[in-house]
């Protein structure tokens, strides 16, 4: 267990950094594209942390689907938990999203279903790569 540890950290430190480039780049287009852009130094400050933190956590947890002892739907459950977690207080600490039930909802649907449709499409493309090479063999 302490391998996968040290490869969620890994992974999270290597590609965390991408996340305030993606901001930094955002903000920099609104600043041309929008009248009167303008963020004060701790907005930017929580939502460069924020988005850091969700690209650690979102590079991270790609090591729990590589873990051979659980099960496709164990990895999967603590995947879309960590996922959830993560976003969920991000968006709820920099106010994206308002912090009342029927917002909670929409998000945590949303979240669920989108997830679902990556889930599936990578799970498709793997088994369709997955067979074109074994009929090679």
């Amino acid at each position: 267990m302490k391998e996968y540890v040290k490869a969620f950290f890994l992974r999270g430190l290597v590609f965390g950094g991408f996340g305030p480039i993606i901001l930094a780049v955002v903000y920099f287009i609104l600043s041309f594209t929008v009248t009167d852009f303008v963020l004060s130094g701790d907005v930017v400050f929580l939502a460069t942390v924020s988005v850091y933190l969700l690209a650690f956590v979102q590079a991270g947890a790609s090591i729990f689907n590589q873990i051979e002892s659980w099960s496709i739907g164990k990895s999967m459950l603590v995947h879309l938990s960590v996922l959830y977690c993560a976003y969920m207080l991000c968006y709820l600490v920099n106010t994206w999203i308002p912090f009342e039930l029927v917002a909670v909802l929409i998000f945590t649907a949303i979240f669920v279903l989108v997830y679902g449709a990556v889930w599936l499409t990578v799970f498709l493309i793997v088994r369709s790569t997955s067979k074109k090479l074994n009929q090679r063999i």
